[in-house]
Order: C-alpha cells, then sequence, then structure tokens
C-alpha cells in the first residue's frame, strides 16, 4: 500500500485515501442568493466518483457580506445548507468524504467573479456590491477600502463562523474548514501589513491571531467533539515585514493544542506580490509546520503520482490537495493508482471498463 492510497483517521472519520479536493471557488451561484446549484452537484460530484478521498467545497460565505463576489456560495441560511445536502449525499453515495470551507472573503469582498470579460476591482453598490470590512481600513490594491471592524462586527462574524459550522454538520458534512489565507477577513487579521489595530486585536501576534483562536472555539462548540476541523493558512506572505513562516508555525502549534485536527498549508494572497512558482513550491512551508508535530496538507503545482507520493513518504505533510490538476483530469486518483501499481484503483462500478 502506498502511502498516497493509506487512509486516514481524524477524530474518528475515516477517508479513504491522502488525495484530497482543494477549496476552488467557482463564481457560479448565478442567482446572487448563494445558493450552491446543478453546477456544484456535478463539479464536486465527478471528483468524488474520481476517486478523491476528501472533497472539499469552495470558500462558502458565513454571510453575505463575506462573499468574495455576487456569485459566490453561501452556507448563512437554512436554505443554503439544504441544497449542500444533496451535494453531500451524493459524494457519501461514492465512497467520498465531503467538508465545507467556512469563509468571510473581509476587505476582498465584493469584487467582480474573474471570469474572462469581466471588469477587475471592487463591484460598486449600484451594481449589486456591498460595502466592505476589514481588520483596519486599509485596502487591498485596486479594491475599494474596507471599513475597520468594531467590537459588534467581530462578535457578529464569530456567531456567524459558528452558526454555519453547525448547519454544516445538520446538511451532511463530514468536517469544517476556517479559511484563513490568501488575505481573507481571518488571514488580514494575521498579518501585521494589513492589521493596524491598537486594541486586542492587534498588535503583537496574540492579539492578531485572537479572532482566528475565538472564531476556531465557537466552530468547534458548534460542531461538538467528534467533528473534525481543518484551518487553512497562509504561512507565508511572500513579502518583508508581512505574516511569514515563523508566525505561521507558531499559529500552527497554538491551533493544534486548541485541537484543530489539520493545517492546509497554502500562502500569498493578502498583497499583490510575485510569488516564487514552481514544482511543490508550497511543500516546504507544510514541512515546517509537520516538523512540529502538526498534522498538515499541501498543495500548489502537485501533478504528479510520484511526487505526491514522496511527499508523503518523506513527511513534509499527512495529505495532498489538488487544485488546477483536479479541474484538469476530475479522475486523477485513478490514474495515480495506475501509476503506483494500486489495485484495485478507486472506481466506481459504472466505470470500471474504462480502467488504466
Amino acid at each position: 500500500m502506498t502511502q498516497l492510497f493509506s487512509p486516514i483517521t481524524l477524530r474518528g472519520t475515516e477517508i479513504a485515501n491522502r488525495i484530497w479536493l482543494a477549496p476552488m471557488c467557482q463564481y457560479s451561484c448565478e442567482a446572487e442568493d448563494g445558493m450552491p446549484g446543478t453546477w456544484h452537484l456535478v463539479h464536486l460530484g465527478a471528483r468524488a466518483q474520481g476517486g478523491f478521498g476528501l472533497i472539499l467545497t469552495e470558500a462558502s460565505a458565513v454571510l453575505p457580506e463575506g462573499r468574495i463576489s455576487p456569485q459566490d456560495a453561501g452556507i448563512w441560511n437554512d436554505d443554503q445548507a439544504e441544497a449542500w445536502s444533496e451535494v453531500a449525499e451524493f459524494v457519501h453515495s461514492q465512497g467520498s468524504r465531503i467538508g465545507v470551507q467556512l469563509a468571510h472573503a473581509g476587505r476582498k469582498a465584493s469584487t467582480y467573479r474573474p471570469f474572462e470579460g469581466n471588469p477587475r476591482g471592487s463591484v460598486p453598490e449600484s451594481e449589486g456590491g456591498w460595502p466592505t470590512l476589514g481588520a483596519s481600513a486599509i485596502a487591498y490594491p485596486g479594491y475599494e477600502a474596507p471599513q475597520e471592524m468594531t467590537k459588534d462586527d467581530i462578535a457578529e462574524v464569530v456567531d456567524a463562523f459558528a452558526a454555519a459550522a453547525a448547519r454544516a454538520v445538520s446538511a451532511g458534512f463530514d468536517l469544517v474548514e476556517l479559511h484563513a489565507a490568501h488575505g481573507y477577513l481571518l488571514h488580514s487579521f494575521l498579518s501585521p501589513l494589513s492589521n493596524e489595530r491598537t486594541d486586542e486585536y492587534g498588535g503583537d501576534l496574540a492579539g492578531r491571531s485572537r479572532l482566528l483562536f475565538e472564531s476556531y472555539r465557537a466552530v468547534r462548540e458548534a460542531v461538538g467533539e467528534d467533528v473534525p476541523v481543518l484551518v487553512r493558512l497562509s504561512a507565508s506572505e511572500w513579502l518583508e515585514g508581512g505574516f511569514d513562516i515563523a508566525e505561521a508555525v507558531e499559529v500552527s502549534r497554538d491551533l493544534n493544542d486548541r485541537g484543530v485536527d489539520l493545517i492546509d498549508v497554502s500562502s500569498g494572497g493578502n498583497f499583490p506580490v510575485k510569488v516564487p512558482v514552481g514544482p511543490g513550491y508550497q511543500v516546504p512551508l507544510s514541512a515546517a509546520i509537520h516538523a512540529e508535530g502538526v498534522s498538515t496538507g499541501t498543495v500548489g503545482l502537485i501533478t504528479d503520482p510520484e511526487q505526491a507520493e514522496t511527499i508523503l513518504a518523506s513527511e513534509q505533510a499527512d495529505a495532498i490537495f489538488l487544485a488546477r490538476a483536479a479541474l484538469r483530469e476530475p479522475a486523477w486518483p485513478q490514474r495515480a493508482a495506475h501509476d503506483l501499481g494500486v489495485e484495485p484503483g478507486p472506481y466506481p462500478p459504472q466505470y470500471t471498463r474504462g480502467t488504466w
């Protein structure tokens, strides 16, 4: 048995393999009501058919104003949760697990979806946009400046994360992930480049981490002790003076001590920056956190099954998240099984005539 195709258990939830679908925004709620629909069922269902052990949804807003674009998915009401339940039911029918990424876009909210031909930047209120909130009144370059959040705003967001997590469990999700990466709300609090607060939510790392820790605690209380909770972190901003790997290691250790089950390690997104991309370019970030005894998943230009197997075998991560490779190849795990000599591969019975 390869590492890639060995099961992993998080809080009693067994996941059949270590090939996991990364959250990827689809910007496909055309009615702008946050309701997932047929696109989400087919998109995520196809990857479950393709053998991914865990499917993570796109960033799903916990409040309407937490959407990246007007077309984002949400889980801020029960109708959305009910719609997600159909997706979860199908994913389970294929033997996969499913989690929802709980998100608030903060100062990067209310933007045009990044489809060809669309404008870039903030959507004006006259076109369905809305005012944004952030740790401080510091704009993401090219976007409208957010309002600095009040204590009441912060309390509302914490409560919204908890309520959304409870809805997710009721809808049949196996786990939840807090999105604290890519410049969105929780990450913007972590970074000294976007958080200039002088109250208890700013200043040193303990202050900048407070909102993330409070959100995790509220989510844990909402879902109970049996449901795994993941956190996605940008472990480097690739900018001097930003949230970096040393701080990410410290925050990850603290999250681990608080009971977070796995850190989904990514990077960047808080400011435009040229990232030194290359095959597996974020793996060293995961490895640094993993070396501290913290369970991690890694993502970023991982495209080859042997490459993925080596990352796991060398203990740089516990799971592999695939994003763009999964868009190109929904059945990547089936090809990986063939390439690594794993028999039988993860095929639904309807597809066995198409085995590699």
